[in-house]
């Protein structure tokens, strides 16, 4: 696999996903009972925006460089405190970047587990070492994440929700999210999932969802966050998050997340967009 988290680590899709994953995680430990989070596509954890990886695309310069001179809206409290956490404070430019492993462990409590899912050497001994200080029940498993959620579900003595955030370098992604989540959601319908898509053209997102409704998954909350208008697919356009057995209230972090980042960072003829799929 070419792709690293680093290339985009801190970019206007990080915002809206990391931004929605600290509410959700808010909300799932909510509920007293044990959580297991999978991560199926983790990453290193942490990212030094300096690093020789940055300078090749500077789409952090363009995320959360710009969002951390802003007033954030309530439900970016969680993500401004994590990365604040890594930068020595409020005031400082932001170096380093928490990925989701971190975001996740951040919020877990005694009794909860984290499985962080990833391929590449050098990343998975990153994650291993950033999860190891962490020092919450969290470690990494070098291997494919979809395959992982789908073993790990047999662990029923806790609730489980599995985040989906693949590089979609594999032309069979779309199609291996919906059958892990039929797999997930047939062992464990309980279960809640977030999943975050590339957002270039309106054809690949009605292709997945047509997926979803033929899968009969359960209903999903989907996200849009179109920094311009949908005209060029062979760029990012904006991002999207799909929701499933999201707990009562995340709906509305949704709309509020995304519309910010599409009226702060976004160009004209972009939008925000909530919708469900039933």
């Amino acid at each position: 696999m070419n792709y690293r988290h680093a290339y985009h680590a801190g970019n206007f899709a990080d915002l809206v996903k990391h931004a929605a994953l600290t509410r959700l995680m808010a909300r799932l430990t909510a509920d007293p009972s044990p959580l297991l989070v999978v991560d199926t596509h983790a990453g290193a954890g942490l990212y030094d925006l300096g690093d020789a990886d940055q300078p090749r695309s500077q789409e952090a310069r363009d995320g959360i460089a710009r969002l951390n001179g802003l007033s954030l809206p309530a439900e970016f409290a969680g993500l401004k405190a994590a990365v604040s956490a890594r930068n020595g404070g409020d005031e400082r430019p932001v170096r380093r970047y928490p990925g989701s492993p971190l975001l996740v462990c951040d919020q877990l409590r005694p009794g909860d587990r984290y499985v962080g899912c990833e391929l590449r050497t050098d990343d998975f001994a990153r994650l291993g070492a950033v999860l190891r200080g962490t020092g919450k029940d969290a470690r990494g498993l070098k291997g494919d994440g979809y395959e992982a959620a789908l073993q790990l579900t047999d662990d029923e003595s806790r609730r489980l929700f599995v985040l989906i955030d693949p590089p979609f370098e594999q032309a069979d992604d779309y199609v291996r999210i919906v059958e892990t989540l039929a797999e997930v959601f047939a062992a464990r319908p309980d279960a809640s999932a977030l999943v975050w898509l590339p957002l270039k053209d309106l054809e690949t997102l009605d292709g997945f969802v047509r997926r979803i409704e033929a899968a009969r998954l359960p209903e999903a909350l989907v996200a849009e966050a179109r920094m311009r208008r949908l005209d060029n697919p062979m760029k990012m356009n904006g991002c999207a998050l799909v929701a499933f057995n999201a707990p009562a209230g995340f709906e509305r972090d949704l709309q509020a997340i995304s519309r910010f980042v599409v009226e702060q960072l976004g160009e004209p003829g972009g939008q925000a967009k909530l919708w469900v799929v039933d």
